[in-house]
């Protein structure tokens, strides 16, 4: 089954003055069960504006969006955030750790809003900060991580609902270049160890090694 599948998908925004802009345009795109797909364009080209829709922040203006066989084109607020908690999970480029929570406590935080409570959450945060290797920093701060290391939590914090599509918005774009590929080689490790598909958000082309392939976007338009 196909992690995603957005057919014909537009996203409009009708300005003050009345006018129309087209952040996305009749986009079509198909990312395999486990797939990683590199989303490379530069600022402003509608990159952020697909996975928000992909992940059901955002609601399109047209078109189908199908996430794991789930259908969600029609779907309203409540049921959206109901998909986004079983179904999606989501690194963002700030990171968006809780400052004042621990590594452990920022991965139950997810689970605690869904399936899981107490015992069972920290339980599963536990195995994933082992996996990643961060064991020893469950009760960090993030103030106390380095950056690859804030990066791997944040990692560990998507793969919390088991989700069937991650979302990476420019995970590298604050790191240098070796630590941006060793982040990246976690993400390829992760995914693929979890037959998990994801969708990496970038503008830097080196990223694309480490995905399947790479699908650009300019001015809300997919091509390749």
């Amino acid at each position: 089954m196909n992690a995603l599948e957005l057919t014909d998908v537009r996203k409009v925004y009708t300005m003050g003055d009345g006018s129309d802009v087209v952040a996305l345009d009749h986009a079509t795109l198909t990312v395999g069960g486990d797939e990683i797909v590199a989303l490379v364009g530069p600022s402003g080209s509608g990159k952020t504006t697909l996975c928000s829709i992909a992940g059901g922040i955002l609601k399109a203006t047209a078109g189908r969006i199908v996430v794991a066989g789930e259908d969600i084109s029609g779907y309203g607020d409540r049921e959206l955030t109901r998909f986004r908690q079983r179904m999606v999970g989501f690194v963002f480029q700030s990171v968006n750790l809780v400052p004042f929570l621990t590594a452990r406590e920022n991965l139950m935080v997810v689970d605690e809003l869904g399936q899981r409570r107490g015992k069972l959450a920290q339980q599963r945060a536990d195995e994933l900060l082992e996996e990643l290797g961060l064991a020893d920093r469950a009760k960090n701060l993030p103030a106390q991580l380095s950056g690859g290391q804030r990066q791997r939590v944040a990692v560990g914090r998507a793969l919390m609902n088991d989700p069937r599509l991650v979302l990476f918005d420019e995970p590298t774009s604050a790191l240098d270049t070796k630590l941006g590929e060793q982040v990246m080689e976690l993400i390829r490790t992760e995914m693929k160890r979890r037959g998990t598909a994801a969708i990496v958000v970038t503008h830097d082309e080196r990223i694309t090694q480490f995905c399947d392939r790479s699908v650009h976007i300019t001015d809300g338009v997919l091509a390749g």
